[in-house]
């Protein structure tokens, strides 16, 4: 069995790599061709915090896989992952454990893929400013995403409640990326919002965090925080104003995405707004931007089906490379 940490991934897993291993993911996924069953989720009885339990199996990949997340928002206050997390695959020739990989940095890098994944096939061409609102353990991964998904982008602005938060992550992204692109501390969202051609959101808000009015012709909203019925990060207005509506799994966030089941629900929008799974484009079977002035939305929750075809890229990489502890 092969450990692999944090650490060893960086070393040979890039965040174009992901964006690939999602694409197949998404496309695998759309076509029948995995087993992905909606997460359990367990609220904690003795913490502010969540624990998910993601199962999932691609027979064309020869894998089955396990991934445990939690989502534990007070945990920076112990100085620990706000999603703690581990992934196991499983041989589906002899049903033994082959590889357990650091499901925090997996789950941040598969999730960061899903907006560079949809910033790839939707985003407007051209695109050169992007708004990043939240700044917490997923946020780096989605600012790689971004510069990754596009290559075009010269601006990222990002915004986050706490003004010392802010411009501490503005800080780091300014110094990974020095010399590539500039990056804004904004002060609000609606500021980070305006003529941005990318806006990714990714809090666990529960409410909406943007305000429609502010988006621009052409622009892309990617939502890949809110995964409870009580969260609501995309507002009602985005969604109203949206030509086209992309999910990872419709079936997915129509049972854990509060900031689409509300509306749903009350009837300002309708499941006549929604294009579909973004895996169903990827295969051809629906369409995709059709102009400049578009406003598109991608709203993900994760299916396991990114952890277990990420997981095994990632694996298959290690082995090749020989890197990480045979256990």
């Amino acid at each position: 069995m092969l450990l692999l940490n944090r650490e060893d991934i960086e070393k040979i897993f890039t965040m174009k790599d992901a964006i690939k291993a999602d694409k197949l993911a998404y496309s695998i996924f759309s076509k029948g061709k995995s087993i992905s069953p909606l997460r359990t989720n367990f609220a904690s009885e003795n913490a502010n915090g969540n624990i998910l339990f993601m199962p999932g199996y691609v027979g064309d990949i020869g894998v089955a896989g396990l991934k445990i997340v939690s989502v534990f928002p007070d945990n920076t206050k112990q100085n620990l992952p706000v999603t703690p997390g581990t992934v196991l695959l499983v041989d589906d020739k002899t049903g033994v454990v082959n590889c357990i990989l650091d499901g925090t940095y997996v789950t941040e890098i598969r999730t960061g893929a899903a907006s560079g994944s949809a910033i790839d096939l939707l985003a407007r061409k051209g695109s050169e400013t992007a708004a990043l609102i939240g700044t917490g353990g997923q946020a780096e991964s989605q600012f790689d995403a971004i510069v990754a998904g596009c290559d075009t982008v010269k601006v990222v602005k990002v915004h986050s409640r706490t003004q010392a938060k802010r411009e501490a992550f503005a800080k780091k992204m300014q110094d990974k990326y020095s010399g590539k692109i500039k990056v804004i501390a904004s002060n609000s969202a609606d500021e980070a919002v305006l003529d941005s051609d990318i806006v990714v959101l990714v809090t666990t808000s529960t409410k909406a965090i943007i305000n429609g009015d502010n988006l621009k012709k052409g622009a892309l909203v990617c939502g890949v925080g809110s995964y409870m019925p009580t969260m609501h990060e995309i507002d009602e207005k985005t969604l109203m104003k949206a030509d086209k509506i992309y999910f990872d799994s419709k079936e997915a966030v129509l049972s854990e995405a509060g900031c689409i089941i509300t509306p749903l629900k009350e009837g300002k929008i309708s499941e006549a707004d929604f294009t579909g799974d973004l895996g169903d484009m990827i295969n051809g079977k629906i369409i995709s931007r059709e102009n400049d002035d578009e406003i598109i939305v991608f709203k993900s929750v994760g299916i396991s089906t990114q952890d277990v075809v990420t997981g095994k890229a990632i694996y298959d990489k290690a082995k090749e490379e020989k890197v990480g502890y045979e256990f």
